[in-house]
Formats: structure tokens, C-alpha cells, sequence
């Protein structure tokens, strides 16, 4: 393997979204927008205010044909979403990116009717259509999924309201947050030669890792100028987001801020509770015990929040190359399953991924499933750090789980958040295993545990403290409007709750809830990764003591997609997320990583 000191930009690559559509302006879009105008009208002409009196063949056909109409619909949105993402300050694509929400917005709403209505109809009529049809049988979760909204279903019209006004309120509001985050100048001034330079968000929190701690606490100094700068903004996209939940929340009956999140990723609200207990009872064993470590290792007994994320003192800093990175992820899926490597294969021989760093970007990295028509797409902001490398396995994780998926159709395709992340988080442990095994000696080998418990602790105590400052947050949003003084305050004292008296805080940290993307696009989505990490742990212990027959029932589980919930997926595997000690298993893992370390 060949590790440079400097990261060749000209072997990273980016996507081609011609397999949507070849233009923004091409006639395949626009003979797609006015086909499903046409296609709409007829299906609402034609079944608004009858599906109670269908046959199944009937009811089957239209499910059939809603579905084709979903996927058109997703295929033009996952396009314009993918182009805004690759680019979100281009004034052009932006404009696109709110035409087409606008547009499926509208649409979408003519289509409402069909949910609305089967929420209406009689447990017995759809008993007695799965009776008389297996091919409409075949969609039940999907029904069941829908279903789960029936106490907290608002009649047409408002529905119809909610959907139309989202355009110019909720996402009108994460919109700002991207173009705002994306557009964050950050002036970095070099301790060595003293000058300074303009730096984007991916380069200045890459630098949170960099091996000199002069380069960290500079880097820390000018995200927090910067993100003091626009945190009034901030402050008051978060409060109107919240206030907006809480009043559509207030209307649909729903009983706690996050009890939207339960039903959509078909997790019961005990199980949910059981993690964040466990989790947050491990804090003292987990992070606290770990970051005091880390700290004796520098020679301090604390350590500044800027160096949290510091490699160790006697790490190697190394550079992955595109190919070397390519290799390594390819490897330890093959070593696995040769299918999900030869699936995996597929997004690098076909630029299906977005690799560099680049001026408009999206932040972070994403695996957008699109369509099953077409096929996932993969975005990166790649800088060649072993978590680079790690977040490509994620991610890769995540694009095979929908490939192998897809099959299930669009209604039955889309994996619930708490399975999601199983896929990526187990592609990530088998690079982790593979990195480990090839290690050269025990030095290298300490180094690599002590950046995957990192990425663990990130993963789960620092997701499940996210999600802890959202119930605060929202829960006093209740009361009144929160300042950027009072957001401040929730954040540094979960900061502090999670990550124990290792970690020295300063008033510097106090805006850096503002950059969290998901409390803005997915409120309480946090836990997923927390939830995903933790089942994972269980699930390759399960594979240690049990390989044989191990491969096939995990791609069998990621084929399912969303036809099957959480406890049909894990009972092949003797698991049960709703086991009182099944969160211990996973925890104990990080625990037992960190006495290695000890």
C-alpha cells in the first residue's frame, strides 16, 4: 500500500447523475413532469373517495400505480437534491432544487387522498383483501407502516394545508440552514507563519485532528469566531423548527417531541428509552474513563475540547490515497462476503461517488438511495485520514444495503433509521477487523483501537447526548423562545454530562451545537447511529461465535428492506432489541476495547 504525505486530488471522483437524468433542462425530465401531471389527475379522477369499495385485484392495481408515480417522483427529487447537494451556492441549481420541491409538492398533494383514506378504512376489509390477494399481501408492511399514523391523522384539507405550506415553512428554513452553512467563510490563521487564510467547515474541523496542537486550537479559534458570528441565525431557524414540530405535534396528538421519530422508524418508544438509559449509565466506564486516559497519554489530566479528537502522541500520520483507500474497504468486504464487495465494486467502476472537497459542497457525507430504478449515489468530502477511510466504509455500507434492497420496489425498499445504520456501522467494523489484523505491530495496533473507540464513542455516547440536547431543547421551546445564551447553556451541560471531567470546556464550545446538520433536517434522527452502533456490536459477536450460515442470514436481512421490522430481522440471529440486556452487549464491547487500552 502506498501512503503519501500528500493527498493526490486528481484520483478522487466524482458522480455522474446522467442515470437520472442527462440535464436540468433535458426533455427526459420534462416528459417525465408532464407525464405524471397527467398521471395524477386520472389517479385522483378515478379512485378519490372509493377505495373503501374495491375488490383486492382492484386496491392492488392502484397501489401499483401509486407506486410507479412515487418512484417518478423520487427519481426527479433524489436528481435535483443530489445537484443542490453537489453544489448548493450555485444560484441556478438552487432554483431548480425549489422548482421540483415545489412542483412534487403540489403533486403529492392531489395523491394524498390514498393514505389518508386507507387509514379510514375497516381492520376487516383489509383482512379480507390479503386474504384474496398474495401479490397485494406482499405490501402489507407497507400498509402496516402507513397505519401506525391513524391516531394522529388530521382530516384532508388540513393535511393537504400541511403539505403545501411545508414548502414555504419547514423546508424553506433547512433550506437557509444548508445555504447558510455552506457559505461559512472561516479565517484561519496559521500558528507557524502567522497568516491567515479563508478555509471552508470541512477543512477547519479537519484540522480538530491534526497532529500539532497549535494547528487544533487555531482551528478551534476560528470556527468558534465564525459560528459566534451567525449564531443569532442559527439560533432562530432552530427556534422557529422547533416551535413549528411542536405546534403540528400539538395538532396530531403526539405525545413527546420525539414520539414522530419512534413511529417512523418503527421502534417502540420502551426500546428507544432502554438505549439512552444504558448509554448514559455507561458514560462514567465509556467516555469519562477514556478521555482521562487519553489525557494521561499527552501528560495532562485534562484534556482542551479542541484536542478531543487529537491522534496520539506517537500515531503515525498517514494519507491514504483514493485507490489505497478503494482497496482497503473492497478487501475487508471481500474477506466477508465476495457479494458485497462485487456489489461494492459497482460504485467505483461506475462514478457513482462524490469524493473531493470542494467551494458550495455539502458538509459531511451521505448514501442517497434514489430510486430502485436507478441506483444509489455516495457523496464524500474525502481528505485521506483513517476515518476517512472509515467513513468511506460506512457509506459504502449504507449504498449496498439499498442496492440489495432495491428489489422490494419503492414502497417497500426504504429500511426504517434503526436498521439503516446496521449495514454501514458492520462495513465499518469489518474494515476496522482488516485494518487491526494487518497491523505491523502493537504500537499500530493500540493507535487503531484507540481511533475506533473514538469512532464509538462518537457513534453512541455523542449521538445519544445529541439526542439528549434536542429533548431539552424542545422541551424548553415549550416554555419560550430560546437564546443563543440558553442553547449555549443546554449544550455545555450535556457536553459536560457525557464526556466527564477529561475534557476541559471553555465559553469557545458554547455555539458548536449550531453546525449539527441532523437537528435541523431530521430532528431526533441521532439515536439511529447510537441504535445501529450498539446492534452492530451484538451482531459481530454473533459472527465471532457463530460464522457459519452468518453471511447468508445478514444479506437476507439487508434484501428485506422495510418488508420486515426489527424483531423479524434479528431473530434469525438469536437477538432481541427489546431484551433488557441486549444494550449491554453492545456497550460491552466499547468497554472491553477501552481495558485492552488500559
Amino acid at each position: 500500500m502506498t501512503i503519501q504525505p500528500t493527498l493526490n486530488h486528481d484520483l478522487l471522483p466524482t458522480w455522474d447523475l446522467s442515470d437520472l437524468y442527462p440535464s436540468m433542462t433535458c426533455p427526459e425530465l420534462k416528459n417525465d413532469f408532464s407525464t405524471l401531471e397527467q398521471k395524477v389527475g386520472d389517479f385522483s379522477a378515478l379512485h378519490k373517495g372509493k377505495l373503501a369499495t374495491l375488490t383486492a385485484p382492484e386496491m392492488l392495481d392502484v397501489i401499483k400505480k401509486y407506486e410507479v408515480m412515487e418512484e417518478t417522483m423520487g427519481r426527479i427529487m433524489s436528481y435535483a437534491g443530489l445537484l443542490h447537494a453537489g453544489d448548493v451556492m450555485d444560484a441556478d441549481i438552487s432554483k431548480f432544487y425549489q422548482s421540483c420541491h415545489e412542483r412534487l409538492t403540489e403533486l403529492s398533494t392531489k395523491v394524498l387522498f390514498l393514505t389518508l383514506e386507507i387509514n379510514q378504512i375497516d381492520d376487516k376489509i383489509l383482512e379480507h383483501w390479503f386474504q384474496d390477494s398474495a401479490d397485494l399481501k406482499r405490501y402489507r408492511p407497507w400498509f402496516d407502516s402507513v397505519r401506525l399514523y391513524r391516531p394522529h391523522q388530521l382530516d384532508e384539507k388540513l393535511e393537504e394545508l400541511l403539505m403545501e405550506k411545508s414548502v414555504s415553512g419547514s423546508a424553506a428554513w433547512v433550506r437557509l440552514f444548508d445555504e447558510t452553512m455552506a457559505d461559512l467563510k472561516f479565517d484561519y490563521t496559521d500558528p507557524k507563519t502567522q497568516e491567515t487564510t479563508i478555509i471552508g467547515s470541512e477543512e477547519a474541523l479537519n484540522y480538530l485532528s491534526d497532529k500539532q496542537a497549535p494547528v487544533r486550537k487555531a482551528a478551534a479559534a476560528c470556527l468558534s469566531k465564525t459560528f459566534a458570528k451567525n449564531i443569532r441565525l442559527f439560533s432562530h431557524i432552530t427556534n422557529t423548527l422547533a416551535k413549528d414540530k411542536q405546534i403540528e405535534d400539538s395538532w396530531r396528538h403526539y405525545t413527546a417531541p420525539s414520539a414522530s421519530r419512534h413511529l417512523s422508524n418503527q421502534v417502540e418508544k420502551e426500546v428507544v428509552d432502554a438505549l439512552v438509559s444504558a448509554v448514559k449509565a455507561a458514560y462514567p466506564k465509556l467516555s469519562h474513563r477514556y478521555y482521562k486516559m487519553k489525557a494521561g497519554w499527552f501528560g495532562q489530566d485534562t484534556l482542551d475540547w479542541w484536542d478531543r479528537n487529537a491522534p496520539l502522541p506517537d500515531s503515525d500520520d498517514l494519507l491514504y490515497q483514493w485507490p489505497d483507500a478503494q482497496k482497503t474497504v473492497l478487501d475487508a468486504y471481500r474477506r466477508f462476503s465476495p457479494e458485497l464487495a462485487d456489489i461494492g465494486t459497482k460504485f467505483f467502476d461506475n462514478a457513482w461517488i462524490d469524493a473531493p472537497v470542494r467551494e458550495g459542497k455539502s458538509p459531511g457525507a451521505f448514501a442517497h438511495p434514489t430510486v430502485p430504478g436507478a441506483h444509489p449515489y455516495l457523496l464524500l468530502n474525502y481528505l485521506g485520514k483513517t476515518r476517512d477511510v472509515m467513513t468511506l466504509a460506512h457509506e459504502l455500507g449504507h449504498g449496498v444495503h439499498q442496492v440489495l434492497a432495491g428489489p422490494q420496489g419503492q414502497l417497500l425498499a426504504d429500511t426504517p433509521l434503526t436498521l439503516a445504520e446496521t449495514a454501514s456501522v458492520f462495513g465499518e467494523m469489518l474494515t476496522f477487523q482488516s485494518l487491526l489484523n494487518d497491523a505491523p505491530d502493537d504500537r499500530q495496533r493500540k493507535n487503531m483501537i484507540a481511533a475506533k473507540v473514538e469512532d464509538m464513542l462518537n457513534t453512541v455516547v455523542r449521538q445519544i447526548a445529541f439526542y439528549d440536547f434536542e429533548e431539552r431543547v424542545h422541551a424548553a421551546r415549550k416554555e419560550s423562545e430560546l437564546s443563543a445564551d440558553d442553547l449555549g447553556d443546554i449544550w455545555m451541560a450535556v457536553q459536560q454530562e457525557s464526556l466527564g471531567d477529561g475534557i476541559a470546556f471553555d465559553d469557545s464550545y458554547r455555539t458548536f451545537w449550531c453546525y449539527i446538520p441532523h437537528f435541523i433536517h431530521s430532528p431526533f434522527y441521532v439515536y439511529a447511529y447510537a441504535f445501529g452502533d450498539c446492534l452492530v456490536n451484538s451482531l459481530y459477536a454473533t459472527y465471532q461465535n457463530s460464522p457459519d450460515g452468518f453471511q447468508q442470514k445478514y444479506m437476507d436481512m439487508l434484501r428485506a428492506g422495510g418488508s420486515l421490522r426489527h424483531k423479524e430481522l434479528l431473530s434469525p440471529f438469536g437477538l432481541d432489541a427489546s431484551a433488557p440486556d441486549f444494550w449491554a452487549t453492545g456497550l460491552n464491547m466499547i468497554s472491553d476495547m477501552i481495558d485492552q487500552l488500559e
